[in-house]
């Protein structure tokens, strides 16, 4: 610690404390949507975490106490704080999900599967690869950083440091998460499916009235069109409704964790 306080000029419980935040910071960035995305480089995110951990550390340091140094404390803190760093960040990746969900079922409702190809970091459909794209890109504009270091420095209250969650709290909150989830995808894909729905039943008629039309031929270019028409129309609610699903997730990130 000498030579850390000759090399910073900080006090060596400051450093301390700021070691400890890293912890957890640097597990939220390890799965934390935007910041924490697999192609931004990994010098990049670890810039990203110490900046995190100047900001939310002299915040965190002022409402809490922590532990004396030593081995089996720094040990033990390591294991705590990635375990909650690791829930935090979770929380936010699900809502992610939702949004490949939707996309997931709009493209299959929709035949606009795979037109990108493998142009995202892991394979998407054409409509989950624009609308996961485009939340990453508002939640960014909408101020990310801000909302993270608002939610890092909150979540001491919930999550106190050298505690392990409860096992029990912790299952029930994934169960919950994982449902808002999926809940939230099939929500956002429900206007995709309806047309899907109008456009099988019109095909139906139509093959029924003229069974010599293909109408195959016909419908295929018009689901098309429809589709991508749909989502120049409803993107911007979709992504709004989902933004306001981030936000409620940003300031209650577990809901049933005590």
């Amino acid at each position: 610690m000498t030579g850390l306080e000759a090399l910073t000029g900080l006090p060596a419980a400051m450093l301390w404390a700021g070691a400890v935040v890293f912890f957890r910071v640097g597990a939220v960035l390890a799965v934390l949507p935007g910041l924490g995305e697999q192609s931004i480089p990994v010098r990049v995110r670890l810039v990203l975490a110490l900046a995190l951990t100047v900001i939310a550390a002299p915040a965190v340091t002022a409402a809490h106490t922590f532990p004396e140094p030593g081995l089996g404390t720094v040990a033990r803190l390591v294991l705590t704080e990635v375990v909650a760093g690791l829930a935090l960040g979770l929380a936010l990746r699900l809502m992610v999900m939702a949004l490949q969900i939707a996309g997931s079922i709009a493209a299959q409702a929709t035949s606009l599967s795979q037109l990108l190809g493998g142009a995202a970091g892991e394979p998407l459909p054409t409509i989950g690869h624009i609308l996961t794209v485009a939340g990453l890109a508002l939640l960014m504009l909408t101020g990310l950083h801000v909302k993270a270091a608002a939610l890092l420095i909150l979540s001491y209250d919930l999550l106190p440091i050298g505690l392990f969650p409860d096992p029990a709290s912790v299952g029930q909150w994934g169960r919950a998460a994982a449902s808002q989830a999926f809940i939230l995808g099939f929500t956002l894909a429900a206007p995709f499916v309806l047309i899907s729905v109008l456009y099988n039943l019109t095909l139906g008629v139509i093959n029924r009235a003229m069974p010599q039309l293909m109408v195959a031929l016909v419908g295929a270019p018009l689901i098309t069109f429809g589709a991508i028409a749909l989502l120049a129309i409803t993107a911007p609610y979709l992504l709004q409704v989902w933004l306001d699903a981030v936000d409620r997730v940003i300031a209650n990130p577990f809901a049933v964790v005590r």
